[in-house]
């Protein structure tokens, strides 16, 4: 099947890419891949989405009205990334998550919190997927939890804006990101895409000195909650 001009450019700029990494200087290397990214597809894919701002955690209060309707996430809700270095991308997740929503007159109520295993991360590449798992990334060994605890929704339109405190490799920090978010009797769904500065959160490995990893990592949300409790399907495995 014959690959379309997009595809074959870039197959041709990864091969010149290796060729180039074991032929010339570091910093000739840099220079040159600086140039190819240019002409082809090495652009941030984190420049297309909200880009959340943390800043000190919010204090976290019961809200009145919070023993509403409970909705259990369910396993078929979806945490995703991406992350980005000077070549490519990567694409990635969690499969272990879990976390309940209270619904009080057609809108969230209290402070939902989700829960999710950092070592069920998983990535588009095995290597990386170990890397990323390792103490120079997350350390899943160290912190296995990350949590994010909703502070208030506010909606603008059809649109909302969720804020709340996300604690992620031992530090915690406010974000807000905007959602589109449904509320019915039968389910609560909530999408979103934005980006995150993984420095803000202490992983700071660099990359490689001819290949840096770029600061902003996307997050994706595809999340469902219906009610009821959590089934074993949807309870988290750490």
């Amino acid at each position: 099947m014959a690959l379309d001009p997009k595809t074959l450019q870039i197959r041709d700029a990864r091969l010149r890419v290796s060729h180039l990494r074991h032929t010339m200087k570091p910093t000739l290397f840099v220079s040159t891949i600086v140039t190819l990214c240019l002409l082809t597809s090495c652009s941030d894919p984190a420049e297309k989405v909200h880009k959340s701002s943390a800043s000190a955690p919010e204090k976290t209060a019961d809200k009145p009205g919070s023993s509403g309707k409970e909705f259990a996430i369910r396993s078929d809700s979806t945490i995703g990334f991406v992350g980005s270095k000077v070549t490519r991308s990567h694409n990635g997740g969690f499969k272990s998550f879990g976390g309940t929503i209270s619904v009080a007159g057609g809108k969230i109520v209290g402070t939902p919190e989700v829960k999710i295993a950092m070592r069920s991360l998983w990535a588009d590449d095995n290597r990386l997927q170990n890397h990323l798992k390792s103490a120079d990334f997350f350390d899943v060994e160290k912190y296995p939890l990350a949590t994010f605890t909703v502070n208030r929704i506010e909606q603008s339109g059809t649109q909302h804006n969720v804020t709340g405190n996300l604690k992620l490799h031992g530090v915690e920090k406010s974000i807000s990101f905007p959602a589109e978010i449904h509320v019915a009797d039968t389910a609560v769904t909530l999408k979103a895409e934005f980006a995150i500065n993984r420095r803000d959160f202490n992983v700071n490995y660099p990359g490689m000195p001819n290949d840096l990893i770029r600061d902003n990592v996307i997050i994706k949300l595809d999340v469902k909650a219906t009610p009821g409790p959590a089934g074993p399907a949807d309870q988290i495995n750490l």
